[in-house]
């Protein structure tokens, strides 16, 4: 019988040479190609860092593994941004790296659940899984790292509360699970992490109030808790008061609902943010008291009252966004915030002359005031802010004459207001080598007299909205060539004569010249604006030939030419298909001209835009509404009006995903084209008032989101095709004053139409049951444009969502829906810095 010693002898022999196989080199390196190929990895792709593994080089020396100098264990692994593509195995050769400290793994592609034999990697000091697809529940066997200061799996799709386990992690010093799908409350465990730095649990699903236990948390320095459920009860969290080490604290976009206590205690706070929660009361001075507080962001909330700064002088605020709340007076006291760069006070109750101790901030650079009750001129004392270089008045009462100061400000929205004239600028903005370009906002005013010629010298100009004023005469011709011009919006004004040469214009985007007077033709200059998405020419007295030499800008998303005096056929035979129509065209409006002829069956055989279904259109909760270009978060910003439902609407912005294509009110003839049915993605077709012939093209069917429908007025024959009932996104139609004959389709879409829809086709039945005798003995007159200047601006006219009883009709309040124009926000964005932290902060 083997001996106590015998056996301790034993087994320290077998531990050694344990522990030495697997500190053998090659078994570290095979253990390191193992991992690499449980994935689909390209071994042909010279740029994918991780093909430098190989037999023939030293482990030690590939990308991303890091060994220790004396025994060659592996002790790093780095690999971010290396596109693994695949899932970690429970089993994975990753987990015999016994002596890993630091493991990596950011951008890597990874996905399904965070395997439990991670636990078992002991010596790991830092973990890094964040952005991954990673799914499931966080694994409890985390919480045995025991060596762990820093744990980061943030932007994942994980579910489920968060494991109690990982309040065990006591060297813990950074803890970041942003941007997942976690739920319940924190656990109180969480208070053992006594060494905690950084907390991030921002973007998740939890809830409930905060465990006491976070008192123990002395050594916090941000504290990240935005966008959860959060509840606060009578007040905020008893122990924030005692958290003095916090610089950051974010606990913006929850539910607290209370007063905010004094937090001055808080004395080496430097960014408090709030915002988006429905805490009541004052304005919190105290925060004022604390002396290195440089950024104060209490947006969305409900504060009333007056805004007091008793502790102004003493203060270090550098940002003070206020916005959205029910302020209703500003103290004079607010001169002494001598540091304040940036003030937000949009959306509030303010009434009355905008006040003259705002002029007394010496430092000024971002002012917003828009959305409240102020009136009366711009004040003189406000030339006073030298250093002003965003400006935001729209959406009050002010009139007079915009002062000439005013124009030295990069970013100026003066847009809603009631000013009539502007005073000219003794100097325009014109650094050669600013990086910051003019944008000049004042659509929506009651400015009068000729267009002013000195922004022609406005040489940074980048964006100007000029839209619904009184506004005379020519453009001049020097106006639309500043060489970095975007956008333009002249649209609703009276003016006349020609539109200009746009020589230099080469980075302009949209340009909307709608509802004035001009005539003459199209500026063929316009082929050289390589970048143009929007062209809006509607309503003026334009007469030119079909400009289909316009097809060749790539990028022409959207052209409105209705209501002008454009003439001749829009196809012209080719010997290239290629040549029909606009493959990049979303939307394309040349109703009511004096357009005529016949379109080839395949005329729409190119329109490659309208053929594809944009891939947000199929899951209507998934349309991307967050901030950022306009483009590219699924909206055209731009302003269009078009025949929707039957009714003339004006969309201030619309959903990229409506593609739309009206004819109407021409002198076009022959068949309707069969290669129509090609544009899937289409869900507005309006080709009434014309002189189309023969039957209805069966291929309509094939437009499965169509959603209005309209070829009234024509002299279609034969029957209504019965496959239409297959479109149920269809909520409008009008096949009225035709020469149609046989049943209407049964579709619960056709047969909740208005009778009307059906009028003066005097074979046509299926009705009677519902509205009688359909046939209506004088045809109605073809549908006038209205004229602009009467209608009231920016209205949702709901008539359009009224007809549409469908099933389409959900789909049809989204596309049809309004959006009120906020093109002030893409300026007081700047307001926002970024986290100090580097923590994504999304608003």
């Amino acid at each position: 019988m083997m001996s106590s010693n015998q056996y301790v002898l034993l087994v320290f022999f077998v531990s050694l040479i344990y522990h030495n196989t697997l500190a053998s080199p090659w078994l570290q390196r095979d253990a390191l190609l193992e991992f690499k190929n449980e994935f689909p990895i390209n071994a042909s792709d010279p740029d994918d860092p991780i093909n430098s593994w190989n037999r023939s080089t030293d482990y030690c020396s590939w990308e991303g593994v890091t060994c220790d100098r004396n025994s060659g264990k592996v002790i790093s692994l780095v690999l971010d941004s290396f596109y693994l593509d695949g899932s970690l195995k429970t089993n994975s050769s990753l987990f015999s790296l016994q002596h890993l400290r630091n493991l990596s793994l950011d951008h890597c592609g990874l996905r399904g659940e965070i395997p439990s034999s991670l636990g078992n990697l002991s010596h790991l000091r830092v973990l890094d899984l964040s952005n991954n697809h990673f799914d499931g529940e966080i694994s409890s066997s985390l919480g045995y790292l025991n060596q762990l200061t820093s744990l980061s799996i943030g932007s994942n799709n994980l579910t489920g509360r968060l494991p109690t386990s990982l309040g065990n992690l006591s060297r813990l010093t950074q803890l970041d699970l942003t941007d997942n799908h976690l739920d319940g409350e924190i656990p109180p465990s969480f208070g053992n992490l006594n060494q905690v730095l950084s907390v991030s649990l921002s973007m998740n699903n939890l809830n409930g109030t905060f465990p006491i236990s976070f008192l123990n948390l002395t050594k916090l320095n941000a504290l990240y808790l935005f966008q959860n459920q959060f509840t606060s009860g009578d007040d905020l969290p008893l122990f924030l008061p005692n958290l003095t080490s916090l610089y950051y604290l974010d606990l913006s976009y929850n539910h607290f609902k209370s007063t905010v206590p004094d937090l001055s205690g808080l004395h080496n706070l430097l960014k408090i943010d709030l915002s988006g929660n429905s805490f009541v009361g004052n304005f919190p001075a105290s925060l004022l008291k604390i002396p290195s507080l440089e950024a104060v962001y209490l947006e969305g909330n409900q504060f009333e009252g007056s805004l007091e700064f008793h502790n102004a002088s003493s203060s270090s605020v550098d940002t003070l966004l206020l916005s959205h709340n029910n302020f209703s007076r500003v103290s004079e006291s607010i001169s002494g915030l001598a540091m304040l760069s940036s003030l937000a006070l949009g959306y509030n109750s303010f009434v009355g002359p905008i006040p003259v101790s705002i002029s007394g901030i010496p430092n000024l650079s971002q002012l917003d005031l828009s959305h409240n009750g102020f009136t009366g001129p711009i004040p003189g004392s406000m030339s006073k802010l030298v250093y002003l270089f965003i400006l935001d008045l729209s959406y009050n009462k002010l009139e007079g004459q915009v002062p000439s100061f005013v124009w030295g400000v990069y970013g100026l929205t003066l847009s809603h207001n009631y000013f009539s004239s502007l005073e000219k600028p003794r100097k325009v903005v014109d650094d050669k080598d600013s990086i910051d370009k003019v944008s000049f906002d004042l659509g929506s005013n009651s400015l009068r007299g000729p267009f002013p010629q000195w922004l022609c010298k406005v040489r940074l100009l980048e964006f100007l909205d000029m839209s619904n004023n009184h506004l005379n005469g020519s453009i001049p011709p020097c106006f639309l060539n500043p060489p970095f011009l975007k956008e333009v919006s002249l649209r609703k004004n009276n003016l006349s004569g020609f539109l200009p040469d746009m020589y230099s214009s080469q980075e302009l985007k949209s340009l909307d010249v709608s509802g004035n007077q001009l005539v003459g033709k199209l500026p063929r200059s316009l082929i050289g604006c390589n970048y143009l998405e929007f062209l809006n020419l509607k309503g003026n007295n334009l007469r030119d030939t079909f400009p289909s030499w316009l097809r060749s800008l790539e990028r022409l998303r959207v052209l409105l030419l209705g209501s002008n005096a454009f003439y001749g056929p829009i196809y012209t035979p080719s010997s290239s298909s290629t040549d029909f129509g606009f493959s990049t065209l979303r939307v394309i409006d040349i109703s009511h001209n004096n357009f005529s002829g016949t379109l080839p069956r395949d005329y729409f055989a190119n329109w490659l835009e309208m053929s594809s279904v944009w891939k947000g259109e199929k899951d209507w909760s998934d349309l991307p509404m967050y901030e950022g270009n306009q483009m590219d978060r699924g909206m055209y910003e731009n302003s269009m009006v078009m025949i929707y439902k039957g009714v003339e609407t004006e969309f201030s912005e619309i959903l990229l995903a409506f593609k739309a294509i009206d004819f109407s009110g021409n002198n076009f003839s022959g068949e309707i084209p069969e290669s129509i049915g090609l544009l899937k993605g289409l869900r507005l077709l309006n080709l009434s008032g014309n002189s189309f012939t023969s039957s209805i093209p069966s291929t309509l069917a094939n437009i499965t989101y169509l959603e209005a429908l309209d070829l009234s007025r024509n002299n279609l024959s034969g029957h209504i095709p019965l496959d239409l009932d297959n479109l149920t996104f269809l909520s409008y139609m009008d096949f009225s004053h035709n020469l149609l004959e046989g049943p209407v389709p049964r579709g619960t879409q056709f047969q909740r139409q208005n009778c009307s829809s059906f009028a003066d086709n005097v074979k046509l039945y299926g009705l009677e049951e519902i509205c009688g005798p359909i046939h209506v003995p004088d045809a109605a007159p073809p549908q006038q444009p209205k004229d602009s200047s009467s209608e009231p601006e920016d209205v949702l006219n709901w008539i359009a969502a009224a007809i549409a009883y469908g099933p389409g009709v959900i789909c049809g309040l989204v596309i049809g829906h309004i959006f009120n124009s906020h093109k002030h926000e893409r300026l007081m964005r700047r307001f926002r810095r970024n986290n100090p932290s580097g923590t994504t902060r999304v608003h």
